[in-house]
């Protein structure tokens, strides 16, 4: 079969042939419909993700959409290394199927499922996240971080603040936005925007899509003085890091805030989680469609269109 294919974290995967997945226990074999191509598919491929093994070669792609030998469709994860989804052919896990439901385009849903499920189980699994909360996400210009102010709006969020590079007030507040924060600022005004905006609005949930720099700056305007108040509960919630792997964190700002840190992704959110989380969100989504830009593009120009600027939008590769 035809199949995007890694040999090298330090090259770009390219249109090739590959051995034809064969299924085995827990697993089907699936004709791939749509596959996008997701800040996690690039890392694992490029070697700095967590899930990374060093195996090569192998086939990128960590979901998609596809057709089964029975003629159904389904939203699929990845089975096992080295079948990615970006293939003319893959495994899916048996038990990380969902059905589409009716009406809902198959290359939409391959590119909204993986940036909507990091929100929807960041809010509802990890952050436990209620009704009347307010939200601010910290990477809101990202194809990820618009669509999660779409869905804290639609869970119920109070207020929703957005938080951003290069940010565009109007088009936020049409996403769901009721304030927005520039990351663009000089630092001590940006601690002190974020500072004003957690005091006014009592932040509950912080989904952080950056980490780096921008998370210290937000930690700092976390941080505490004085010996005589009592800090409200805040979940952080880690959900990306393009800003950074690492930063730095006072003991401090833990100890004189009410400040809980938790991540979200695979492995701190169960594959059960994870199939519910789609399931809801593509039950949504057939409601009411997300304003979430993707565009479309075939398999063999994956090495030409890999390195591509996503701005804003989602590409999504068909075999």
């Amino acid at each position: 079969m035809n199949a995007a294919v890694v040999e090298s974290y330090t090259r770009s995967p390219h249109y090739a042939s590959f051995t034809d997945p064969v299924a085995q226990t827990g697993e089907r074999l699936v004709k791939v419909l749509a596959a996008g191509l997701h800040p996690i598919v690039k890392s694992l491929a490029n070697g700095t993700h967590y899930g990374s093994t060093g195996q090569f070669p192998f086939i990128p792609g960590v979901d998609g959409v596809g057709q089964f030998e029975d003629g159904s469709t389904a939203y699929f994860g990845a089975a096992r290394p080295p079948f990615g989804t970006f293939a003319e052919y893959s495994l899916a896990r048996t038990d990380l199927l969902v059905q589409l439901p009716d009406g809902l385009d198959p290359t939409a849903a391959a590119a909204m499922a993986n940036p909507g499920m990091s929100s929807w189980v960041a809010l509802k699994e990890r952050a436990k996240f209620l009704q009347g909360e307010s939200v601010l996400v910290l990477g809101a210009t990202g194809v990820a971080g618009q669509l999660s102010l779409e869905i804290a709006k639609r869970l119920g969020a109070r207020h929703i603040i957005a938080v951003g590079r290069h940010i565009d007030g109007d088009a936020m507040k049409e996403l769901g936005a009721d304030s927005v924060i520039t990351l663009g600022q000089d630092q001590e005004t940006l601690v002190k925007s974020l500072r004003e905006e957690l005091d006014r609005n009592g932040v509950d949930v912080i989904l952080d899509y950056l980490w780096g720099q921008p998370a210290e700056m937000v930690f700092q305007a976390i941080a505490q003085k004085g010996l005589d108040h009592a800090a409200p509960r805040l979940r952080f919630i880690q959900i990306g890091n393009s800003a950074g792997a690492t930063l730095t964190l006072p003991a401090a700002t833990l100890r004189s805030s009410g400040v809980e840190v938790l991540g979200s992704g695979f492995g701190s959110a169960s594959l059960q989680q994870i199939q519910l989380a789609i399931g809801e969100f593509f039950a949504s989504a057939s409601e009411r469609p997300f304003a979430m830009k993707f565009r479309a593009a075939p398999l063999k120009d994956v090495e030409k269109l890999w390195n591509e600027p996503a701005e804003g939008t989602r590409l999504v590769f068909q075999p």
